[in-house]
C-alpha cells in the first residue's frame, strides 16, 4: 500500500473513533435505553390471536398475552424505580412482527408467535409463554374429524407463520392430497372458510379454539383434536439485548412462581371449559426460576 493511501485509511478510522462521533440510535442504544430516553413501553400486540391477543369491542388489546404483557410492563416500570414509565400498546399484524422489533417500532411482541431456531438468527425470545400445536378448523358438517379427512379439500393459512410449514411437511409425509392456500391473516382465513371458498383453516389449535369461543354460533364449527406440530411460543424481543430480556424473563419467571398465571389462564381459557394440558402445565413449572 502506498504512504499516502496508509494515512487516509488511519486518518478515516481515527475518525471512527472520536468521542464526538456516534453509531445511529438503533445500533448502540439498549433497549432498556431507549425506554428512559423516551420515558415510553411499546408493546406490540395481535389484533388476531384470539384468546392470546386482540381487540376487544371496545377496540382495546386483549387477551392472555397481553394480561402477560401488562404484569411484564410493571416489571419495567419497577426497574426504572421513580422514573414515569408510560406503557403504549401498538397493533402488528403476522406480517411485520419481527421487523418491528428489529427497527425499533415495538419494544416486545406480545402475540402468539413460536420460538424458532431460524427466527433467533434475526431475534431473541423470552422465556416460553405458552405451549400449542397446528390444528384444523372446518365447518361442521363436512365430515372432517382427523386430517386424513383434508384429502381433496383447500386448506387456507395466514402467510408469515410457522404453520405453513409444518402443514405442508405433514400432508406430504402422510400423502393427504390436499391444497394449501395462503390468506392474508386469521381474519381472511376465517372469512374464507364461512364462505366457503376453503374447506378447511390451518393455525395454531389455541387459536382456533378463541376463534370459535367468540363465534356468533361456535356449533357452526368442528375443531380437528389431533395436532401436527409442536409450537412453543414466546415474547419477541431484540437480539443480543440481554439485559433487557432479563428484565422481562424475571417478570415471567415471578408471574410462574407465584401462580397468578393461572388465573391468567383462567381468565381467557379455562372458563370455556379447556382445562390448563400438561406439557402447558409443565412449561410454567420448569420456567418458574428461582429470582
Amino acid at each position: 500500500m502506498k504512504h499516502g493511501s496508509c494515512t487516509a485509511v488511519l486518518l478515516l478510522c481515527a475518525l471512527l473513533i472520536l468521542p464526538g462521533s456516534k453509531l445511529p440510535a438503533q445500533e448502540s442504544e439498549g433497549t432498556l435505553e431507549k425506554i428512559a430516553r423516551t420515558g415510553e413501553f411499546l408493546i406490540g400486540y395481535r389484533t388476531d390471536s384470539r384468546p392470546l391477543s386482540y381487540e376487544n369491542k371496545d377496540g382495546k388489546p386483549s387477551g392472555y398475552s397481553v394480561d402477560v404483557c401488562r404484569h411484564i410492563a410493571a416489571g419495567v416500570n419497577a426497574h426504572f424505580g421513580d422514573k414515569d414509565i408510560e406503557t403504549k400498546f401498538i397493533r402488528v399484524n403476522s406480517d411485520e412482527r419481527i421487523s418491528a422489533v428489529i427497527n425499533g417500532k415495538i419494544d416486545i411482541e406480545c402475540g402468539s408467535t413460536t420460538i424458532t431456531l431460524s427466527r433467533q438468527e434475526q431475534v431473541d425470545f423470552t422465556l416460553p409463554t405458552f405451549v400449542t400445536g397446528g390444528s384444523v378448523l372446518s365447518l361442521a358438517g363436512t365430515g372432517i374429524q382427523s386430517m386424513s379427512d383434508l384429502s381433496g379439500k383447500i386448506i387456507g393459512v395466514a402467510k408469515g407463520t410457522t404453520t405453513i410449514e409444518q402443514l405442508q411437511h405433514h400432508i406430504q409425509q402422510n400423502r393427504i392430497a390436499a391444497k394449501i392456500f395462503i390468506v392474508d391473516d386469521r381474519e381472511d382465513g376465517m372469512k374464507r372458510l364461512n364462505q366457503g371458498e376453503i374447506g378447511a383453516f390451518a393455525s395454531d389449535q389455541i387459536v382456533l379454539i378463541g376463534q370459535v369461543a367468540e363465534a356468533d354460533n361456535p356449533k357452526r364449527y368442528s375443531l380437528v383434536s389431533e395436532v401436527f406440530s409442536y409450537e412453543p411460543y414466546g415474547f419477541v424481543v431484540r437480539r443480543d439485548d440481554a439485559d433487557f430480556r432479563l428484565v422481562v424473563n424475571k417478570a415471567i419467571a415471578q408471574l410462574y412462581r407465584s401462580g397468578e398465571h393461572g388465573e391468567i389462564f383462567y381468565k381467557w381459557i379455562g372458563r370455556i371449559g379447556i382445562n390448563v394440558p400438561p406439557i402447558l402445565s409443565a412449561m410454567y413449572q420448569l420456567n418458574a426460576i428461582p429470582e
